[in-house]
């Protein structure tokens, strides 16, 4: 199939969650499931090779159950539940009151974001932050009178700072593996991209936050109703997998739910069943975009993107510029900047070797590119769970984030001149 026909799923996605945002002048009215579904089935339409509508559903199921799907989708399953059932013991009001009462108002908003950036460093996933933190930066929003989505875009943007850096992030693992080099010289290497980018997005919250007005103080600290957010980064600062934290922090609340009168047992069950009802559409979308994506990996969608993408390079910028360019558009066909690091990393490393590259800085530039490009898109596991567990759309949080395109940015002068100079 043409090259440009096998990704035309992609672009019609884009094309019908855009154009019809912008003519309803609201990307709240338009449902990204909705804009996925018809991109999917167009997808199907188009793919001539399989002649049975069912292998061609085949295939596409098999993206749909692809096993990091599968395991976002229980994430979002718990998450929902764990959301549900901390805030019916008032986990979110005791824990908006404990930051209300400790942050100064004037620095809230940087305080936020370094907060994000130090749990993400700490824990190696954007997505363990965006679980943690969104309940409680949308409280805050409510006592502050911020919007939702600026405030869900500054915990957003704080957890692809660990993300892109910790020593514990799978993305870090697969980027310096794929380059043969060490965690330590890579995470030197993207220190230098990372550190400016978050120092600036800093300065820029301390700013905005001088409009603040003063900060109410909040009620009295309930603290028994801190124990299941603290648990939860707690346990993930330990290194805990993110699916068994989340499923004991589930059952805390109903011991403190329990202890408090909050609720009975049925009372704990109604509370996980409406908090995985609430995750309903965003288990849709991946399933949707898991199936998608394989349709266009099916038909040679990624292939022609590698090939387009090497044909014509001629100097180190152009070598970097290209794995630059190769990761981040796998990754918009992927979702995943693990899996987009994986899938290119192979062929980053002979254009490495052929232009006489640093490994620590190729590994730099996939992981910073995939970070970025997964930061950005509307349809990414982080984007989808903060604006489920903050109520707003992704577009919303999007057109309020500053820290990913600090990043690309940054990035994007380090290859052009070539700094930090001992690994370019």
């Amino acid at each position: 199939m043409n090259g440009w026909l096998a990704l035309s799923p992609l672009l019609v996605f884009l094309c019908i969650y855009v154009i019809t945002s912008l003519i309803a002048r609201d990307f709240y009215k338009v449902p990204v499931a909705a804009a996925f579904i018809i991109a999917s089935a167009y997808a199907l339409l188009i793919t001539r090779s399989v002649e049975k509508t069912d292998d061609k559903i085949a295939i596409f199921s098999k993206g749909a159950g692809d096993r990091n799907v599968l395991l976002m989708i229980w994430i979002f399953v718990l998450a929902g539940a764990f959301a549900a059932t901390a805030k019916e013991i008032g986990a979110i009001d005791a824990t908006v009151n404990a930051t209300l009462h400790i942050l100064p108002g004037k620095l809230i908003y940087a305080g936020l974001f370094l907060a994000a950036c130090f749990i993400s460093m700490a824990i190696g996933t954007s997505v363990g932050t965006v679980v943690a933190l969104v309940p409680i930066a949308t409280g805050i929003a409510a006592e502050t009178g911020t919007g939702v989505p600026f405030i869900t875009a500054i915990i957003v943007g704080g957890a692809f700072f660990g993300d892109n850096l910790s020593f514990i992030s799978d993305t870090t693992v697969a980027a310096t593996k794929s380059q043969g080099c060490s965690m330590k010289d890579k995470f030197r290497a993207n220190l230098w991209i990372a550190a400016p980018a978050a120092i600036i997005v800093a300065i820029i919250y301390i700013i905005l936050g001088l409009k603040v007005e003063a900060v109410p103080a909040g009620e009295p600290v309930q603290w028994l109703g801190l124990i299941p957010y603290l648990l939860v980064i707690g346990l993930a600062l330990s290194g805990m997998n993110v699916v068994t934290v989340l499923a004991l922090g589930i059952g805390v609340n109903g011991v403190i739910g329990w202890i408090t009168g909050a609720y009975d047992f049925v009372g704990w069950m109604s509370s996980i069943g409406s908090g995985i009802s609430s995750m309903g559409e965003l288990i849709i979308v991946s399933l949707l975009a898991g199936g998608m994506l394989e349709i266009i990996r099916y038909n040679g969608g990624m292939e022609f993107i590698i090939g387009g993408l090497t044909r014509r390079i001629g100097g180190k910028r152009a070598a970097g510029f290209s794995i630059a360019a190769l990761v981040s558009l796998v990754n918009l066909c992927t979702a995943n900047n693990t899996i987009a690091i994986i899938t290119t990393g192979p062929l980053a490393k002979d254009i490495t070797d052929k232009f006489g590259l640093d490994p620590r800085k190729t590994a730099s530039i996939l992981d910073t590119f995939s970070c970025f490009v997964q930061g950005i898109i509307p349809y990414g596991a982080q984007m989808l769970m903060a604006s489920g567990l903050a109520g707003v759309s992704s577009a919303a949080i999007i057109g309020n984030l500053y820290y990913p395109f600090a990043l690309g940015f940054m990035a994007v002068l380090s290859i052009l001149f070539r700094f930090p100079r001992k690994y370019s």
